[in-house]
């Protein structure tokens, strides 16, 4: 029998991939990390396949198996495995659909468009900042002035994280490997403990956590630094639940 094929890593992703636990509809979900599956529902109608596919693998799978539809559901800012996905579901004749997330105004302070940008915003400034845009961009801060005393990074304990970043300069004591979600409470208590006047943060949305270091910087009287969200065309995660529960009943 054909399965969806969920490309996972995010917040709708897992929902998604409950959603299809609850209805009984098979699917397969792509994720990166064992952490990532450990989160996924216990379920004889979700299949879990785990770790890193590049171009030439997500094209190998999704010819060898029987997939009715592909749905990618990766973080936003993961263009270039979206592009490589939509590609491949071109090649082999798969329907392909984004999975978006809802749009969101951004409360307060600064809005950058890629990472550079923010490095730049750092190298006029001397306050300490708190990093919390993920361990794929860290070695882009190891070029902020100062970069072992000001910043702070925060980022999954996933295995080999705490090397990497002291293979790229951080200090043990300037890492903070935590799984999230993040409280208020927890996000103010991070900022508190890298002395941070500044908090690093992508537009993310509620899944992502975004709303709670928003608040948190606002408590703290930190300023709020956002890498923006690439632009997508998609459909958002109910729109998705309401397809599949039509074609799959």
């Amino acid at each position: 029998m054909s399965e969806v094929l969920i490309f996972g890593g995010t917040t709708e992703g897992r929902l998604l991939a409950e959603f299809c636990a609850a209805k009984g509809i098979r699917a397969a979900v792509s994720v990166t990390t064992d952490y990532g599956a450990e989160l996924l529902p216990r379920s004889d109608f979700i299949r879990e396949l785990i770790g890193n596919l590049d171009s030439t693998q997500m094209s190998l799978l999704l010819k060898t198996d029987d997939f009715s539809i592909v749905i990618d559901a990766t973080h936003p800012f993961a263009q270039k495995v979206s592009a490589n996905l939509r590609t491949a579901c071109d090649e082999a004749g798969l329907r392909y659909i984004r999975l978006v997330r809802d749009e969101e105004t951004v409360p307060q302070g600064k809005l950058f468009n890629s990472i550079s940008e923010i490095v730049e915003y750092l190298n006029h400034d001397d306050r300490k900042a708190l990093i919390t845009t993920g361990g794929n961009s860290l070695s882009e801060y190891t070029k902020v002035r100062d970069f072992q005393s000001r910043l702070t990074v925060r980022i999954l304990p996933a295995n080999g994280a705490a090397k990497r970043c002291a293979d790229l300069g951080f200090h043990a004591e300037n890492v903070i490997l935590e799984k999230g979600p993040f409280t208020v409470q927890q996000n103010v208590e991070h900022l508190k403990k890298s002395e941070a006047e500044i908090l690093v943060t992508k537009e993310s949305g509620e899944a992502g956590g975004f709303p709670e270091k928003a608040e948190a910087a606002s408590l703290c009287g930190a300023e709020l630094l956002t890498l923006r969200r690439p632009a997508e065309i998609g459909n958002p995660l109910t729109q998705i639940e309401r397809l599949l529960d039509t074609e799959f009943k």
